[in-house]
């Protein structure tokens, strides 16, 4: 199975989504903190001796008797990392309706709709550790290469178990410029230990990073654990150790667990200032995809 480009350039043509991406959750982003002689004229700076005369404004000279400087708000294009966790998890719980299509099909629109809007977009696949990883680029040719790179994900098999704390460590390390960082995860590691995941979000955070995390999970089962009442085999996708067991014997365990799982992760982002989407396969992902860009629009 391929991309179609009939299910991502929607997002093109919707133009509060467009508009959204670009003036809402990553404005400040396209703003530099650093003044430059670009683009946007900020304010009038006193003049030093010693500095160069380039940018003084003689016509405010003429008025004041006075030397000012011109200083000049630099324009930048966002940059923007996509993180696509693609470990044995990712694949549940079946080819075609698994977590992996529904993080590929919405990095690829955002992927798509970034470089609409001429923004550098990168691309990092990971399982335990990094897969591949792009250069950051806005060009066509450059979101064709994702394209395809996302595309094969789709028939390939999943890569061993996750370590998303390793690798969002490596990430930020890897990145020297402030950019939008965008995780599609199901969460899942071995540890299953979330201040190890936290600890690294943070180095994220702490680099002046913005973090984006889409949650990917298939609620039914892996939430409410809803599976036909009769024996089943269930094997951990990141570890292989299976068990046998009737799920009406353990559901209610499971789901307490799993509920307090996702409230500490919720609340967790709240504090780190994390936008958090909580992604559901079964929903189509231009809905959940757009139902969160539009939200965002509504918090400006």
């Amino acid at each position: 199975m391929s991309i179609r480009l009939a299910d991502i350039k929607q997002f093109e043509s919707l133009d509060l989504l467009a508009r959204q991406l670009v003036e809402g959750f990553i404005t400040g982003l396209h703003k530099s903190p650093y003044h430059g002689f670009s683009v946007e004229f900020a304010e009038h700076k006193l003049y030093n001796f010693g500095e160069s005369t380039r940018h003084v404004d003689w016509k405010v000279y003429a008025r004041t008797d006075r030397l000012y400087t011109k200083q000049f708000e630099e324009e930048t294009n966002l940059r923007a990392q996509i993180l696509l966790d693609v470990s044995n998890s990712m694949y549940y719980p079946k080819p075609g309706l698994d977590k992996i299509r529904f993080s590929v099909l919405c990095a690829a629109s955002l992927a798509h709709l970034l470089t609409s809007q001429r923004d550098a977009v990168g691309l990092t696949t990971f399982s335990d550790e990094i897969l591949y990883q792009s250069a950051l680029k806005s060009t066509k040719t450059h979101l064709n290469q994702l394209l395809t790179q996302l595309s094969d994900l789709l028939s390939t098999p999943g890569k061993a178990a996750t370590n998303v704390a390793n690798v969002l460590h490596q990430i930020a390390d890897k990145i020297h410029k402030r950019s939008l960082v965008i995780l599609f995860s199901d969460m899942f590691q071995k540890s299953n230990d979330l201040d190890e995941i936290f600890g690294a979000l943070q180095h994220l955070k702490h680099n002046k990073h913005e973090v984006l995390i889409f949650h990917v999970s298939d609620h039914k089962t892996e939430l409410e654990f809803e599976f036909e009442d009769r024996p089943h085999r269930f094997i951990d996708l990141e570890t292989n150790e299976t068990i046998k067991l009737n799920p009406r014997e353990i559901k209610d365990h499971y789901k307490q667990h799993m509920s307090q799982l996702y409230q500490d992760l919720k609340i967790r982002c709240g504090s780190y200032k994390i936008d958090l989407v909580e992604a559901d396969i079964s929903e189509p992902f231009e809905k959940i995809l757009g139902a969160y860009l539009i939200k965002r629009k509504r918090m400006r």
